[in-house]
């Protein structure tokens, strides 16, 4: 019997499907996953965000119509030196992996997909904000605002200092209503998708928008050194796919749903 995320009371065309939310892991030392609603949303600026600019617009309707899974948390040290063991030897198993480029974190996803026999991979980037999101319309999932007691990020957005100034355990911070952690600050995480700079054209289904041979990787989520302001929804930049740093790192998707393992 899967395990089911506890109930959430709130109104609005999720909400149904919130209160049936399915938690699964293939292996005890593999991520946990999060097997999410399907629906439509509308990606992009919030309105009336003042720190909204043309990297997020404009807003579109996007439409999810096939089923998938996303880590419950960002991939762990602990579960990515299954695959190599010796990465970041002196960092805790319970913090979220970093120093991993986009081409890392798609190797993994290989890797994870032939210890298991389910295909996993990076989720696009509207998955992902999708997933952020949890139904919300508001700059970022808890609200208008956010605050240290909501996520792991650095300064307020007068400079002065309120964080911790490093990664925290994956799961210190409370989950948004789809059950989902850190997908405000911590750690920014690859997505799947090329780097454009605004939505004209961008897939209304929900895919990966590719660009062959274009070596810019989308990052979201903001970190733990960042502004608030870099920590929306929406919020949205590039790296280059070979490019490591230590505030980078990834969770998995998959849309490869069958035979489910209880966590």
């Amino acid at each position: 019997m899967m395990c089911e995320a506890p109930s959430i009371s709130r109104r609005g065309r999720h909400e149904e499907a919130l209160t049936s939310l399915i938690e699964f892991r293939d292996r005890d030392d593999f991520p946990l996953m999060v097997k999410l609603p399907v629906g439509e949303f509308i990606m992009g600026e919030n309105e009336g965000d003042k720190f909204a600019n043309d990297t997020e617009r404009p807003a579109h309707s996007v439409k999810l119509s096939v089923p998938f899974a996303l880590g419950k948390f960002s991939v762990t040290v602990g579960e990515y030196r299954r695959f190599k063991s010796d990465h970041s030897i002196q960092d805790a198993g319970s913090l979220p992996v970093v120093r991993v480029s986009w081409e890392d974190a798609v190797a993994y996803c290989s890797w994870l997909s032939e210890q298991t026999g389910r295909r996993y991979r990076l989720p696009s980037e509207a998955e992902w904000e999708f997933a952020c999101r949890a139904g919300s319309r508001t700059p970022f999932s808890c609200g208008d605002e956010i605050s240290p007691n909501d996520a792991n990020y650095f300064y307020d957005e007068d400079g002065t200092r309120v964080g911790l100034s490093h990664r925290t355990p994956v799961g210190h911070f409370s989950a948004n209503r789809f059950g989902l952690h850190d997908l405000h600050g911590n750690v920014c995480e690859w997505v799947a998708d090329s780097w454009h700079a605004g939505y004209i054209g961008a897939p209304a289904d929900g895919t990966a928008w590719n660009v062959v041979g274009d070596e810019r990787r989308v990052i979201r989520g903001g970190a733990w050194d960042y502004l608030p302001r870099l920590l929306r929804s929406c919020w949205r930049d590039w790296r280059l796919a070979n490019q490591l740093a230590d505030n980078i790192g990834f969770r998995v998707a998959t849309s490869d749903l069958k035979k489910l393992r209880a966590a």
